[in-house]
């Protein structure tokens, strides 16, 4: 497998239009698709996770016209597909689709993926259908894809989901509970990516469709609800525009993100805070965010990512330039994302020097020595390949790094940016 080399030699300047949010473009693609009538959607981010949804949508019967960056969407109510999903890589995609499907008339459905899906943890959302009458099992009896489901509609009822592995569990039968026989009155204990649940609920209001609740621990969906059709700009996505926060704060310059729009809930967002309290100096427009930095060392501080766990590669790699130590708390979830990013954050950057300690919930990185030269792994993960890097522009020479083909999950023009930015990429 070939390597990347990240390399900047002076200041990071100029502008970056930030991808589409891949949340957004997920949650409206299938409301879209769930809808009575045409709905269109803008500015749609194209990466491997979202093309697994808009074909999954397929496989149910909507209809999806691609223009440009546009979709016009035909909604349908959910039917049997005729093959196997296959939702790539795309955890939100499997556990979004999974509820979805239960829907359908009759039939069942199996939903699978690759290495990286066949791993991550699906049991909380088969238990919580069950309880809401739905037979959904995993086919290894492991709590993994591949996943069997049982059309034949949601019964509803009562029923209760852990929050504490993923948010998508809620979202998931948030976005499906609406098609269900009678109501449903979910409880959720010890939330996480809050923000992920309240993107989920600002969009079913967008599409029509009227959930009650309780902060997040308790919500109320009436019966026989149909997504309405609507038209939607999907904003750009704060998880990306972290990388190009972080590479200024390492590298120094000044670059202005453009289209971010903060009307729309993104957890990420707190990503201007936390660089700021680092030392990054941090403005916001009415669509854009400016970032300077004159590439001196950070500040570091303790920081709870429980509500943003996408944000701990980036915290991680800004912790490389502290003067002091960096504490990263809260993010035990992120142990069950495209990878254990807690263990491989400690075990890829160990390899440089690095003094890190590995915790149950997060990290403690101090400062030390110069950062080493070394092959760098991001295990087929986008944000641990952008992470990794973030960290090859502290190296002169650059730092090898494995797994730019994962980039197209998130982020496909990241390397890209950071050329148009300043910075050399070499490939090897």
């Amino acid at each position: 497998m070939s390597s990347t080399t990240v390399t900047v030699e002076g200041r990071l300047e100029g502008s970056v239009r930030v991808p589409p949010s891949k949340s957004y473009t997920h949650r409206a693609v299938l409301m879209a698709s769930l809808s009575e009538g045409s709905s269109t959607i803008s500015n749609v981010l194209f990466s491997r996770d979202t093309k697994a949804t808009m074909a999954a949508c397929r496989s149910m019967g909507a209809l999806l016209k691609e223009s440009g960056s546009t979709i016009q969407v035909e909604g349908t109510l959910p039917r049997t597909p005729e093959d196997v999903v296959n939702v790539e890589n795309s955890g939100t995609t499997l556990r979004f689709m999974t509820s979805a499907f239960a829907a359908a008339p009759d039939g069942y459905v199996v939903l699978t993926g690759d290495t990286s899906i066949r791993r991550r943890p699906m049991q909380p959302l088969l238990d919580t259908l069950k309880e809401l009458g739905v037979e959904a099992w995993s086919t290894r009896g492991n709590g993994c894809a591949p996943v069997v489901v049982k059309a034949g509609g949601i019964a509803g009822g009562s029923a209760a989901i852990r929050g504490d592995v993923s948010s998508q569990f809620v979202s998931s039968l948030l976005i499906s509970a609406p098609m269900a026989k009678r109501e449903t009155s979910l409880v959720v204990a010890d939330a996480v990516s809050r923000p992920y649940i309240e993107a989920t609920l600002t969009l079913s209001r967008l599409f029509g469709i009227k959930i009650e609740r309780e902060g997040f621990t308790r919500f109320r969906v009436a019966p026989g609800q149909r997504y309405g059709r609507a038209d939607f700009t999907v904003p750009a996505d704060f998880s990306s525009a972290s990388f190009i926060v972080a590479a200024v704060g390492l590298a120094g310059g000044k670059v202005v993100l453009e289209d971010l729009n903060p009307s729309l809930p993104q957890g990420d967002s707190a990503i201007l805070g936390i660089a700021s309290a680092m030392g990054v100096r941090v403005a916001q427009g009415a669509s854009t965010v400016t970032v300077e930095s004159d590439g001196d060392s950070l500040k570091g501080g303790t920081f709870n990512l429980g509500d943003t766990p996408d944000l701990l590669p980036v915290v991680a790699a800004l912790a490389l330039r502290s003067e002091t130590p960096v504490e990263v708390v809260g993010t035990a979830h992120a142990r069950f994302k495209e990878t254990d990013r807690i263990a491989i954050l400690a075990s890829e950057l160990s390899k440089l020097g690095v003094r890190i300690e590995e915790r149950p919930d997060g990290l403690k990185i101090s400062p030390g020595g110069e950062i080493r030269a070394a092959l760098l792994d991001a295990h087929d993960d986008h944000r641990m390949f952008m992470a990794f890097s973030l960290a090859s522009m502290l190296v002169p020479g650059g730092i090898p790094v494995v797994g730019a083909e994962s980039l197209d999950v998130s982020y496909p023009s990241f390397l890209e940016d950071i050329k148009r930015l300043g910075g050399r990429v070499e490939s090897a």
